[in-house]
Parts: structure tokens; C-alpha cells; sequence
């Protein structure tokens, strides 16, 4: 991913993690309440395999529709 593709993603990501605050649902595995802001990166890595930074440029649309459909279904 370029810089420019990597600072849009970031930029969506942390819009999304604001607006996802206190939204998750609980989880054991973390007792102290979840993390949006890292839920996201982990969703994108487990759906394409990768960390979004070493995603192609090409995956940008796909990527920014992941980030999407976590803040308007938080899980």
C-alpha cells in the first residue's frame, strides 16, 4: 500500500474506532473492555491475510468496505 492509501486507511480507521467506542461486545478475553482501534487492523489481517500496509493499492476499496461493515456491525 502507498502512503497516501496507507494515511486514508488510518484516517478511516480511527473514525470508525470513535464511533465504535463502547460498542463491542464483551469479552473474556479481554477483561478491561475491547479496543476498537485494534479490532479493526486484526479483522482486515484475518479476512486478507495480511496487515492492511502490506496490502496492494488495489485493495483499498475492499479494505475501506471491511472498515465499513465493522462500525456498522460491531461484533
Amino acid at each position: 500500500m502507498n502512503e497516501e492509501n496507507k494515511k486514508l486507511i488510518r484516517e478511516r480507521i480511527a473514525e470508525a474506532g470513535n464511533n465504535l467506542k463502547g460498542k463491542l461486545p464483551p469479552s473474556d478475553k479481554h477483561p478491561k473492555g475491547r479496543n476498537p482501534y485494534a479490532h479493526i487492523p486484526q479483522v482486515i489481517k484475518h479476512l486478507c491475510g495480511e496487515s492492511y500496509i502490506d496490502l496492494p493499492d488495489e485493495m483499498l476499496p475492499f479494505v475501506m468496505k471491511i472498515i465499513k461493515h465493522c462500525e456498522e456491525n460491531p461484533f
